[in-house]
C-alpha cells in the first residue's frame, strides 16, 4: 500500500499502541506497522480494527499475536466512534488475532477520552515448567503458553534473573526460546518484592512482526503471572503489578479458569 493510513494512539499504562483503521491486507500489515511506528517512534505496537462482524469489532495485531492492552484500546475505540457519552459501564466484544474466542472488555468512561478497563482474558492452554538453557546458563522456569502469546516467569532465585541487568543477552535469550517452544510470540516476566509490591519488568518478542520491547506494560504478561501463582498455590489469586508505565491488576481463579485483567486506556486522538 502507498496512500496514507488513517490511525489513532492509544495509552494503555503506558504500553503506547498504534491502532490503524485504514483496511490492510494481513500480508502487508507487518510492513505497514513498521512504517507507524518510525512515524510514532514511541510507540510499542500496531494492531489494524475493522469491522466487527459477529463481534463489535475485529483486531488484529501485526504480528497476529494476542495482545490485551491492544484490546481494550480498540474497545475503547469501538465506543468512541460509535459516539457513547456513558459513564456507566459498557462491554464491548472483540474478535482478537490470538484468541479463538472472542473476547470481553467492559469499560467505564472518565474524562479526556480515557477509559477504566476490565479484560476477561482467553485460559492459558498449559502452565507448565520448561528446562531452559541460554549461553553457560541452565535452570527450570515458569511457563504459561496462551493463545497467541506464551509468558515466561524469571523470578530473582533464578539463574536467569541476572539477564534483567543485561539487556542484549535477556534479548538474545528471548528470541532463542521463542523459537525453541514454537511459541507465536514470547515474553520474559522479570518479577521482583519490594517495599512498595511486586514489581514487573516485561520483555516481549513478536517474531510475526520482527519486534522486540522492554515494554511499559504488558497486559497477557501480567494475566499470566496471575495464572501461574493461582496454579502454584491452588487458590484464587489478586494481585498488581507496577510496571514501568504504572499499575495494572489481575485476578484468577485456577477453580473456575477465569482471569481478570484491570487497567486504563487512553486514546490520542
Amino acid at each position: 500500500m502507498t496512500g496514507p493510513i488513517e490511525y489513532v494512539l492509544a495509552d494503555p499504562t503506558g504500553n503506547l499502541t498504534i491502532l490503524a483503521e485504514t483496511p490492510v491486507p494481513p500480508a502487508q500489515q507487518p510492513d505497514i506497522a513498521s512504517r507507524l511506528m518510525t512515524l510514532e517512534p514511541s510507540a510499542e505496537q500496531v494492531g489494524f480494527v475493522s469491522d466487527g462482524g459477529d463481534c463489535d469489532i475485529v483486531l488484529r495485531m501485526a504480528g497476529g499475536e494476542f495482545c490485551g492492552n491492544a484490546a481494550m484500546s480498540a474497545a475503547a475505540l469501538y465506543l468512541l466512534r460509535r459516539g457513547s457519552e456513558a459513564v456507566e459501564q459498557e462491554t464491548v466484544r472483540l474478535q482478537v488475532s490470538g484468541a479463538a474466542e472472542p473476547v470481553e472488555v467492559r469499560l467505564s468512561r472518565k474524562a479526556n477520552d480515557s477509559f477504566r478497563a476490565a479484560v476477561r482474558m482467553p485460559q492459558a492452554q498449559a502452565v507448565e515448567e520448561e528446562k531452559l538453557r541460554f549461553a553457560d546458563l541452565c535452570g527450570r522456569l515458569p511457563l504459561v503458553r496462551m493463545e497467541g502469546i506464551s509468558h515466561i516467569l524469571v523470578e530473582p532465585g533464578s539463574v536467569f534473573f541476572p539477564l534483567l541487568e543485561d539487556r542484549a543477552a535477556a534479548e538474545g535469550a528471548v528470541c532463542a526460546w521463542c523459537k525453541e517452544l514454537s511459541a507465536d510470540g514470547l515474553g520474559l516476566m522479570f518479577l521482583a518484592e519490594d517495599a512498595d509490591g511486586c514489581r514487573m519488568t516485561p520483555l516481549v518478542y513478536v517474531p510475526g512482526s520482527g519486534t522486540v520491547f522492554w515494554e511499559n506494560a504488558c497486559a497477557s504478561g501480567s494475566s499470566a503471572v496471575g495464572m501461574a501463582l493461582a496454579a502454584r498455590t491452588g487458590k484464587a489469586v489478586e494481585l498488581s503489578l507496577r510496571q514501568p508505565g504504572g499499575l495494572l491488576r489481575v485476578e484468577s481463579d485456577p477453580v473456575s479458569g477465569e482471569t481478570w485483567l484491570y487497567g486504563r486506556t487512553r486514546l490520542i486522538t
